[in-house]
């Protein structure tokens, strides 16, 4: 009987997924929350023939090259940008990810983070906890005004399963909907997305919610000079990747009042610094990175991870692989 391969996971998963991966394989969890750092990772994973980690944990040449024993990596994540794909490829090794699961999960972040930051709700929330509703202003006819939906319109940059999730959101509230995606996308156009140019989003959109990515081309994607071409009252949502918004810009932005709002799950530094300037404005609404964070989606997400590692350690087909070009060659 050959020997079961060596999994490293550098978490502890909700659901039952690790229990089927300790069936099939010698598993080892690290097991103090955060994860542990880059140094700690190369030594604990050294004997490892499979990696099990999150987007949190930096998989780059270094530490591939320290674990000569690996034969898959599987992230818990939709992106894989904190793996070197470059890296994993040239050493034969295949690297699955998690696409599809946390769809509906992130669209309805967004859609309660839209909702919030239109009809100032943790605003309100901290005037009224702080004492502000006396009965002398128990019903003013300026009091928070907010923003309608209904009629309103929403550009939604990025058009793939979450962007499409948040135009069928939209639709339900009687918006009008603009797209810009890098590539047409039948689906949206089905569910009466206006595909057009990015600069026309921007103009025209009272909301904007952002949807693609992080790769180079997309990488500050929304700067000083597209921020500038939104309405003076718009307001940015973000439930897609911190390093699409040049963060200094958006401060900058709100600031000025060149810009409404915005409503942010994702920053370009996380967790995000105490020092952030975001941090005292009080047209922004904020969330520690949340979009796939319900018992559901993280149990589902855990599920095809695993799935994908065992699939990697076996020989077979991951579900989803980042780099297939590395299973044609086997």
């Amino acid at each position: 009987m050959s020997e079961l391969p060596r999994v490293y996971a550098t978490r502890h998963l909700p659901g039952g997924a690790l229990g089927r991966l300790g069936e099939r394989t010698r598993l080892d969890v690290w097991p103090e929350p955060g994860g542990p750092g880059p140094e700690v990772l190369a030594r604990a994973a050294r004997e490892a023939d499979g990696l099990l980690c999150l987007l949190t944990d930096r998989v780059d040449a270094p530490l591939i090259a320290a674990c000569p024993r690996l034969r898959a990596i599987s992230s818990v994540s939709v992106g894989v940008d904190h793996i070197d794909l470059a890296a994993a490829g040239a050493s034969g090794i295949p690297v699955g990810y998690t696409p599809g699961v946390l769809t509906e999960a992130t669209a309805d972040l967004a859609w309660a983070l839209l909702l919030a930051a239109a009809r100032r709700i943790p605003e309100a929330e901290r005037w009224l906890r702080d004492g502000s509703w006396i009965p002398k202003l128990r019903w003013e006819p300026d009091l928070l005004l907010g923003r309608e939906l209904h009629g309103a319109t929403l550009g939604i940059i990025g058009l793939g399963a979450i962007g499409c999730a948040v135009a069928r959101r939209a639709r339900g509230f009687g918006m009008r909907i603009l797209g810009w995606s890098r590539s047409l996308h039948p689906e949206a156009s089905e569910l009466g997305v206006e595909q057009t140019r990015l600069e026309r989003v921007l103009a025209e959109a009272d909301f904007v919610s952002v949807h693609v990515a992080l790769a180079a081309e997309t990488r500050s994607l929304l700067d000083a000079g597209a921020l500038a071409r939104m309405k003076p009252d718009a307001v940015l949502i973000n439930t897609a990747r911190g390093g699409v918004v040049d963060e200094r810009a958006l401060v900058e932005a709100l600031r000025s009042g060149r810009l409404g709002g915005a409503a942010l799950d994702v920053f370009e530094e996380e967790p995000l610094p105490t020092s952030s300037p975001l941090l005292e404005l009080p047209n922004v609404v904020l969330a520690p990175h949340l979009g796939s964070a319900t018992f559901e989606t993280r149990a589902r997400m855990a599920d095809l991870a695993v799935e994908n590692l065992l699939a990697g350690l076996e020989g077979r087909p991951m579900a989803h692989c980042a780099n297939p070009e590395v299973e044609e060659r086997r």
